[in-house]
Order: C-alpha cells, then sequence, then structure tokens
C-alpha cells in the first residue's frame, strides 16, 4: 500500500476501515470503505493533496456543510467530512451499481425514453438544489450514478468550493473546473459568476450523450472542446440518431445554447420540455434550423419505409419555398436555412469519394454510398423524404449532373458513364476512373482520367475523348483533378495536385487555346458562384475570394466562409456542392473523423473487438507469428503513421513519427521490420525495425507513387504497385540489393494488390480490365504459362490461405473465398463467406487474414458512427453576402 494511504488508514483507524480504491477522478480518489461506527459500506472520496492545498480545510468544509442539507430522492447524501493528518475527505452512501458513465461506456447510447427519464430525475435534483441556492458546476456522467434504476446526482459543492479558490491558483494545479464536454459557455471563458443555466446547459450536454452516443462537442485537446463550446453551434442531434423526436431534439438544443438568456429559465422547465409538458417555450424557428430529416427508403426499393415524422423538418424549412423556386418568377426566401439528412442505417457515404451532388436547380441531391455489398450512388429527391438507388450506377462514385439536370455522370467500372435521372440504362462514354468530371453547356463533359492523369474531354453523346493537360511531373504536379465549368463554357476551373495538398494549386485552362493561369495557391477544389466569388478548401475549411468573371482573375483577398468542411489530404476532394440557385451541400469534416477498432472475424461473421481502445485506424497487417499487428493511425490533425499493437500486452507502440504521411506496412519474412509508403513529397517506400528501435531506411524512390504489396516465400523479392501515368502497376524489386525494379504486370488498365503464393509459383492481384474491379491468378515467374480469373461479380484484394489451396478476397463489405489446386491452377467456384459494416480499402490492404483461413482481421466501422450525414443550407448565397463580399 502507497505512504499517503497508508498515513489516511491511520487518520481514520477510528472511522473508517478502507478496503479498495473504486477510481479516480480531476478532483478526488475514491474508497470503498467500511464505517466503524455504523457498521455499512461508505464511498470515501478523499481530495487530491494539490486541490485540498489550494481549497483549504476551512473553505472546503464550509462548502461540504451548505450542501449536506441537500435532501432529495436524487441527490446522493452526505454522511461525513473533514480533514485527517491533512487530508480533506467526504463520505456518501456506497451505491451498489454503476455511474452513468459506465453505462454510456458499456452501452454508447440509452433508449430514448430512459435517456429522458433519467435526465429528468437529474434536472428534478438540480431544480431544488438551485432553490437552495447551490450550484453544481460539474454535472457529467460520472457525477450521476444509477442505483435501482434511479439517478442519484453526487458530488454537489466541490467544484463550487474550488471556483473560490480563484482560476489563477487552481490552474497552478495544472487542474480546471469543469469538464470540457460539459462546460458551458459562460464557464469555458472563466466568468465568476456562474447561475443555475449552466448547470442546466451541462445537462443538455449529457442528454445529448445518452441520445447521440458522444458529447455534443470533441475535440483532441481540452483546449480544442473549449474552443468548440465557445465558437461552435453543436452537431444536429437526430444527425446522429433519426429516431430522436424533433421536439426532444429541440429541447436538448435549447438547453445547449451558447447564451445563458437563450436556455431554459430552470432545470423544471427543462425537464418539463423533455416530457413534452412544456409549450411555447424557446424559438421554434431557431430549432427547425438544426433539424435533421432521416433518407428514408422507399418500401418497395432496398429498404425501409420513411418514419412517420421525417416529413416534419423539410415541411417547415421550406418544402413550399422550394417547390415556388421552380419558377423563375417566384420571389425568394431572405434567409438561409439549415438542416441536415441522414442515410438510412443499412448506407454510409464512400470514405474515398464522399462527394455529394446538388442538381442545377438544387432540387435533387445525389449521393456515392456503401450499400450492402455494392457502392452505388443513391438520389435524394428534396420534396420529399425517400431516398432511391439510381439504377445502372453499382460501384458508381463521383456523380455530377448534366446542365438541365436531366442527366447524372459518374465513374463505375473504370469508365465515364452517364445515366438519365428518371431511369435507364447507363451509357459508357470513356475510360475514367478518378478525379471527377464536369458538364459543360454545349454538351461536353471535361474529366480526370485517371490517378495521376491530366484533363480530358469527350462528348456527352459519345465519341473519341480528347487529351486537354498533362501534369508535369517535374515540377511536383501530381495530377489534375475535380474540374468545374464556368458558365462561358469556354473555361474549367481545376486542381493541380500536388502532395502535401499545401503545395495544390486551384487553376484556370482555356479550352480553345490550351491556355492556364494559377488562380490560387495552397488550395483545392475551386467552385465559381454566381455570386462573383470562388470557393475553394483550405485545411478543413471554406474559403471565398472575389472572381471577376470578365477579366477571369481573382481581384480581391479571401475569407473564410465555412469550417468543417470534408477534405480528403490524399487528392484534395472536398465534399460540398453548390446549385447555381445557391443551395449548399456538404459533408462535414466531424462526420467523416469517426472512430474505428480492428476485430477478428469468423468465417461465419461472428466478430471478437480486440481490447484496443477506439481510434482512427485501418491497414491492419499480422506479423508473421500472428502476435503483432500492424496499423496505419490517422491522429486529430490527420496525419497517418504506422504504430504496431501486441493483443497480448494490449500494447500499442509507435513506429513512425515524422511530418510525412506514412502507412500501408508490410511486414518482413522474419518479422523484425515493416516496409511502407512515406510521403516525400510521393509515395517512396522505406523500411523500419518493427520495434522502432533503429532509424528508417530508403528502400525505393522514384517519380511515381509505391505501395508494398507482397513479399515471395523466401523474402528477396518484394511486389509493389507503382502508380503510373494512365494506370496502375504491379512491379518487382529484389532485396538483396542485386539489381533494379523491374516492372511485372503494365497495361491501360489498373493493376492492384499482387499476392505470392505460399509456394511463389503464383501471384493473385485485382485489375478492373474487365470494366470492373476482379480478382485473377498468374503463373509465376513464367507469366506465359497459366492465368486464371477467380471472383465472378467483382472482387479485390486477394489473400492466400490453407498453404495456398484458397483465394479469399473482398467485394465492397462482403469477404469471399474460392479453392485453388496449386499443381494446375484450377479454382472452384467462390463462396460467400460474411459481410458487415468494415472500412474498405483505400491506398493499402482493409483487411488480414490467418494463414488457416479461420479468422479475418478486420476494421469495424460501429454501425452508429458510420458516416451517414450531410448538411445543407438553403439559400445559401444570402449568407455569403453577409460575409463581406
Amino acid at each position: 500500500m502507497h505512504d499517503l494511504l497508508i498515513r489516511l488508514q491511520a487518520a481514520l483507524a477510528d472511522r473508517y476501515r478502507l478496503d479498495r480504491e473504486l477510481g479516480a477522478g480531476g478532483m478526488a480518489t475514491v474508497y470503498l470503505a467500511h464505517d466503524v461506527r455504523h457498521g455499512r459500506p461508505v464511498a470515501l472520496k478523499l481530495l487530491r493533496p494539490e486541490l485540498a492545498a489550494v481549497i483549504g480545510a476551512e473553505r472546503f468544509l464550509a462548502e461540504i456543510r451548505t450542501t449536506a442539507n441537500l435532501q432529495h430522492p436524487h441527490i446522493l447524501p452526505l454522511f461525513d467530512s473533514g480533514e485527517a493528518d491533512g487530508f480533506l475527505f467526504y463520505v456518501m452512501p456506497f451505491v451498489e451499481g454503476e455511474s452513468l458513465r459506465d453505462r454510456l461506456n458499456r452501452e454508447k447510447q440509452l433508449p430514448v425514453g430512459e435517456a429522458v427519464r433519467i435526465a429528468g430525475e437529474v434536472a428534478s435534483a438540480l431544480d431544488y438544489a438551485h432553490r437552495h441556492g447551490v450550484i453544481h458546476r460539474d454535472i457529467k456522467p460520472e457525477n450521476i450514478l444509477l442505483h435501482d434504476g434511479q439517478a442519484l446526482v453526487a458530488d454537489f459543492g466541490i467544484a463550487l468550493a474550488a471556483s473560490k479558490a480563484g482560476s489563477t491558483r487552481m490552474t497552478e494545479t495544472g487542474m480546471s473546473l469543469g469538464t470540457p464536454h460539459y462546460m458551458s459557455p459562460e464557464q469555458a471563458m472563466g466568468e465568476r459568476e456562474i447561475g443555475p443555466r449552466s448547470d442546466v446547459y451541462a445537462l443538455g450536454a449529457v442528454t445529448y450523450e445518452m441520445l447521440a452516443g458522444d458529447p455534443p462537442f470533441l475535440g483532441s485537446t481540452a483546449q480544442a472542446i473549449v474552443a468548440k463550446v465557445i465558437t461552435e453551434k453543436p452537431p444536429p442531434l437526430t444527425a446522429a440518431r433519426d429516431t430522436v423526436p424533433p421536439a426532444l431534439a429541440a429541447a436538448v438544443h435549447q438547453a445547449l445554447a451558447k447564451l445563458p438568456a437563450d436556455r431554459f429559465a430552470s432545470a423544471a422547465e427543462f425537464a418539463a420540455a423533455l416530457s413534452g409538458r412544456m409549450h411555447g417555450s424557446g424559438d421554434s424557428g431557431a430549432l427547425a434550423a438544426t433539424a435533421v430529416t432521416p433518407l428514408a427508403r422507399t418500401p418497395t426499393r432496398l429498404g425501409r419505409p420513411a418514419l412517420p415524422w421525417a416529413l416534419l423538418a423539410l415541411a417547415v424549412l421550406g418544402i413550399a419555398a422550394l417547390l415556388v423556386r421552380g419558377r423563375p418568377s417566384a420571389r425568394r426566401i431572405d434567409e438561409p436555412v439549415r438542416f441536415s439528412i441522414q442515410l438510412p442505417p443499412t448506407e454510409r457515404l464512400q470514405p474515398g469519394n464522399p462527394l455529394p451532388a446538388l442538381s442545377p436547380d438544387g432540387r435533387r441531391l445525389a449521393v456515392p454510398v456503401i450499400a450492402p455489398g455494392q457502392a452505388l450512388i443513391v438520389l435524394r429527391r428534396l420534396g420529399r423524404t425517400e431516398v432511391e438507388p439510381v439504377r445502372g450506377t453499382n460501384d458508381g462514385t463521383l456523380p455530377f449532373f448534366s446542365p438541365d439536370g436531366a442527366w447524372i455522370g459518374f465513374t463505375a467500372e473504370g469508365k465515364l458513364k452517364k445515366v438519365q435521372v428518371e431511369g435507364g440504362s447507363p451509357i459508357a462514354l470513356a475510360e475514367a476512373t478518378w478525379g471527377g468530371g464536369t458538364w459543360g453547356p454545349d454538351g461536353t463533359i471535361v474529366y480526370s482520367r485517371s490517378y495521376k492523369s491530366g484533363l480530358w474531354r469527350v462528348s456527352a453523346g459519345g465519341g473519341t475523348a480528347e487529351r486537354l493537360t498533362a501534369p508535369d511531373s517535374a515540377a511536383g504536379e501530381l495530377a489534375h483533378w475535380w474540374p468545374q465549368f464556368l458558365p462561358d463554357g469556354r473555361h474549367v476551373v481545376f486542381t493541380n495536385f500536388s502532395t502535401p495538398i499545401e503545395r495544390a494549386k486551384i487553376e484556370l485552362l482555356d479550352l480553345r487555346t490550351g491556355e492556364r493561369k494559377v488562380l490560387v495557391r495552397g488550395g483545392v477544389f475551386g467552385r465559381y458562384l454566381a455570386t462573383g466569388q470562388l470557393v475553394y478548401a483550405s485545411g478543413e475549411s471554406m474559403l471565398a475570394v472575389p472572381f471577376d468573371l470578365k477579366r477571369l482573375t481573382v481581384t480581391g483577398s479571401a475569407i473564410p466562409v465555412l469550417g468543417d468542411i470534408a477534405v480528403l489530404p490524399s487528392n484534395g476532394l472536398a465534399a460540398f456542392s453548390v446549385s447555381e440557385r445557391g443551395d449548399l451541400a456538404y459533408v462535414p469534416a466531424s462526420a467523416l473523423n469517426t472512430e474505428s477498432r480492428p476485430v477478428w472475424v469468423a468465417r461465419d461473421g461472428t466478430e471478437q473487438p480486440l481490447p484496443i481502445r477506439p481510434g482512427r485506424y485501418g491497414e491492419p497487417a499480422l506479423s508473421p507469428d500472428g502476435r503483432r499487428i500492424a496499423l496505419t493511425v490517422t491522429g486529430s490533425g490527420g496525419n497517418r503513421d504506422i504504430w504496431v499493437y501486441e493483443p497480448a500486452r494490449d500494447l500499442l507502440t509507435r513506429i513512425t513519427s515524422g511530418e510525412a504521411a506514412e502507412f500501408g506496412a508490410l511486414w518482413t519474412a522474419g518479422g523484425r521490420r515493416l516496409i511502407y509508403s512515406s510521403e516525400r513529397p510521393v509515395f517512396d517506400l522505406f523500411s523500419r525495425a518493427a520495434d522502432a528501435g533503429t532509424p528508417e531506411s530508403l528502400v525505393l524512390a522514384g517519380s511515381s507513387d509505391k505501395y508494398a504489396r507482397s513479399l515471395s516465400p523466401d523474402g528477396k523479392l518484394l511486389a509493389f504497385s507503382l502508380s503510373a501515368a494512365t494506370a496502375s502497376e504491379i512491379w518487382l524489386l529484389p532485396l538483396d540489393g542485386g539489381g533494379k525494379a523491374r516492372p511485372l504486370l503494365q497495361g491501360h488498365h489498373s493493376t492492384l494488390r499482387p499476392a505470392f503464393s505460399p509456394d511463389g509459383r503464383w501471384l493473385a492481384y485485382d485489375s478492373d480490365e474487365s470494366g470492373r474491379r476482379e480478382v485473377y491468378i498468374q503463373s509465376f515467374p513464367d507469366l506465359g504459362r497459366f492465368r486464371r480469373q477467380i471472383s465472378t461479380s467483382g472482387g479485390e484484394e486477394p489473400h492466400w490461405t490453407r498453404g495456398g489451396r484458397e483465394l479469399v478476397y473482398r467485394h465492397a463489405d462482403s469477404m469471399f473465398a474460392a479453392s485453388v489446386v496449386l499443381a494446375s491452377g484450377e479454382t472452384g467456384r467462390p463462396a460467400f463467406l460474411f459481410t458487415g459494416s468494415f472500412l474498405g480499402p483505400f491506398f493499402g490492404g482493409s483487411y488480414d487474414v490467418e494463414p488457416d483461413g479461420g479468422r479475418f482481421l478486420m476494421i469495424k466501422v460501429p454501425p452508429e458512427s458510420a458516416p451517414r450525414r450531410i448538411d445543407l443550407v438553403l439559400n445559401w448565397f444570402e449568407e455569403l453576402k453577409k460575409a463581406g463580399h
């Protein structure tokens, strides 16, 4: 037992016997103790010595005496308090139950009715305390105990005593008053006079978390959270959970108002609003602006019927206005209207291409999603509550509308395609796999053909594609992506992408002369607006700069107009779309920064999570002995690094820590080293000891991106993917230093993810040569001897199992397996294994598998946190005008 605890035990021996520590918080440590005088178990809380020194015994005991008089069925009573050998302590009943924090850690979200009941009971306790002149100041799930299903509020008076010690003295201890996630804005700003409405805010934050699964504001540091509490609005509650009734969500958001005067006047009023007894309080217009409408399926198509109340938000937010706006002479509304929509639980945004597209008239929203077993594009007509799949868009992504809104262009199966909005068969126009497209007024489509491609154009009616630009690799240009036609139909704005993303530029291309000029440096995804502005993304913010359409030049300074925009640093995609009428649809960055965790998945789909803490994990790779897992971990700033996790010890060790993005680790044969990609500025290959004990070493550099994929059984040959000018290729590199890298499989099609068979005589890989990505095997090293397609309806990421007698692969969220006869290369019919909500491939591999094929290591995206939210702002142009342009 620690010396400190021995002293405390001796000082309290005649009154309490300490049994064990129950837990520790920011202000105190709690022990299970035996009350010697009354023969009962109690919870004894010991203030941290540095806090006790700041508060002082006299102030502490005075405040405790004030709260000792509180007698309420939902307030945990105070048995005793005092000072012993310099220690300050207080004693409460030992509650045989759990805290609300324990419950939330276990269940994440509570049933709506139970969350309302618990919040009402806490509100009742707070109202009683407030009427007796006591403010809690630290309402949080840890201070709400659950006993026989009833809520008990603990720790009245402790934060009050600490606050009277003064913020300066508290800062010296390294502690702060309150918990950042639940602090009211006035408390976060350090105001000394804190009233009952501060507790109402904290209870609103707790209620939000009980319903949504997370507090209103998240951040990597306490300072980041506090900044959001002071400056940002909480995300709409129904965006996280579409079953929360709008009236309940409205009550929670009113409790979370920035200004105390905008909140409920008392905890009792908040409780009444939660239970639906209160009418007429609050600003219904403000509340409606935060409402969320779920994207419900039509009953006949892939899903569930719309929820009855789903009509409410759009009805309030202006369906009538949307319909009236369809008439050119209609008078526009004056103020922007903000709301969110939510994809159905069976779907989520495509993580690599979460690009929504608004039709020019703002009436339709096309969204690329991952649904069970496939990727596709779905359509939401904003005058309805249903979402329906766009026929013919299987494997579709990157949608964009024709100028009249009758067609959708998109990329699928290695092709640029178009399909009518009202139905019909898709029509392939050209080769294209990456970078987006734009449809001009004369029927010309300008698009980016592939990764590392320049811009191309083709007639929307079909014909031969023509190259427009080519990236200058010597100047560090990686690709020309994300084009947009200007209204004149002659000029195109596009992103000249470089790495890191801060080196990217937004340029203007004259389609007649081929001339180019730089408009913005350090920005991506430029879009011209009818307001006479060019908006673009920088970091996770949208900036606007004046743009003269006649002189085709920027004429002023940029100002930020919107924060929290999802931007992919790997390709410069900014997930927003603006209609010609001035409506905005965008995916918030916070909606994509979802936590995940590695899980073992048996062949029957049974899942077993690893004990690792939740984070932003990707690209799992098992060590040769199966005892360690290499992972790519994305940090709070968006940078990626390699870590190694040891499940047996629940130990996570960081391997790389530079400024460059480092990802996609591959174990060497002995498991001593890792080979991975590092952005410098292209993706070169490096190696480092798996225990981070030695400096990194360069494996292969060059002007093209490279990704380590597979080692030959003897460990002497590395198969890697190389992003060539027009396609991805498979190359080989001897690791003994005896030779140079050489191409193995090249062509005009994208060939990825090679995997050596255990006997080294076969190479599996995936390719889009058939028009969609499929898995193949190829004899090795004699490529001409045998070749066979394995998957039959799409597949990627092959892995060998069972000594080479089986190939497993994934397609969308589903896993498949096919038997292989190594002697002849003959294969069996692929069999479906399981499906689930798993992180998909991007650059590296998205899963690994045990050598016997018994268990798969996947990255699980919890269904409740999968990215499904899209924010909309109707009449957004009015907001831009007020921003200063």
